[in-house]
């Protein structure tokens, strides 16, 4: 690749590229070699991209870095054809799902107006989101027993009743813990474990998030399509583009659950929780 003329930064880029799909077959248990690695198996990895929610822009970035290792390799004769050859980048072009600057999600955060009754618990709604990357699901049913604050994690109840822990950040924890003290003033509490309830004191609805979610982007003029999953999208694509490797960010989406019964015993938190502070824009400057 440097024969082409790139620069170091380029060159780096590509080889994290490559990087992404090595670390895509170890989690596969797929033993392929640069020689013997099929066209196949490379639309298997965009599939799992795609699945992780990645956006478009990066999956083709992935993709012409791929694409790059391979041609290099046919020039040097390491393979007689690029398995590549025939894959073709995502059109940018077509509907997908929207995804968020670091930028934009701290313009919407800031339009919360924290004087209003439901600020504190909106504003925690949305730090969570993208915090952890949750699905909307998990977000209304996320109970107070399961905030392990003091440690940095929550317990999510993800699909197929999998449990995993996630590790959540300092902003999101400051408005869960202002919105608690909010909460104390409602008059019924029809589930007390329950953390994000309406103003009767149920727990909120799907619906409710979408539209919590539609007025902010409509208070600052976003042009943008967005809705809770977007916060799962950004969350995914950003931890990927800051550098975060697969299998973590696998993790802490739920794809591939976390189900220890004890998490100050579980050998994984440690690392997931390493991973947000050094990759996640929310986290910078928060490693000790």
């Amino acid at each position: 690749m440097l024969e082409k003329g790139l620069s170091k930064n380029s060159v780096l880029a590509y080889s994290r590229d490559v990087e992404k799909l090595a670390e895509y077959l170890v989690i596969s248990e797929l033993n392929f070699s640069p020689q013997t690695i099929r066209r196949q198996d490379i639309q298997d990895f965009l599939a799992y991209l795609n699945d992780l929610g990645l956006a478009a822009t990066s999956q083709a970035r992935l993709i012409s870095g791929i694409k790059a290792f391979f041609n290099f390799l046919v020039v040097e004769k390491v393979i007689a054809i690029a398995p590549t050859e025939l894959i073709e980048s995502p059109n940018l072009a077509r509907k997908l799902p929207s995804v968020l600057s670091f930028e934009e999600i701290e313009t919407l955060l800031a339009a919360i107006d924290l004087s209003k009754p439901e600020g504190h618990r909106n504003r925690a709604i949305v730090e969570t989101l993208y915090a952890c990357g949750l699905r909307v699901s998990e977000l209304i049913t996320l109970k107070i027993s399961n905030l392990y604050l003091d440690i940095g994690f929550v317990k999510v109840l993800g699909k197929g009743k999998k449990e995993r822990f996630v590790p959540i950040g300092d902003d999101a924890m400051k408005y869960i813990k202002f919105y608690q003290e909010d909460r104390k003033n409602l008059k019924t509490v029809h589930d007390d474990d329950i953390l994000f309830l309406n103003r009767r004191g149920k727990p909120l609805s799907r619906v409710m998030i979408y539209y919590i979610v539609k007025d902010l982007a409509k208070a600052i003029n976003l042009q943008k399509n967005i809705s809770p999953h977007t916060f799962r999208h950004s969350f995914a694509t950003h931890l990927l583009d800051g550098g975060a490797d697969l299998r973590a960010i696998q993790d802490m989406l739920g794809h591939a659950s976390i189900t220890t019964t004890e998490i100050y015993t579980h050998l994984d938190t440690a690392y997931l929780r390493d991973t947000l502070l050094a990759f996640h824009p929310l986290y910078q400057g928060n490693l000790e």
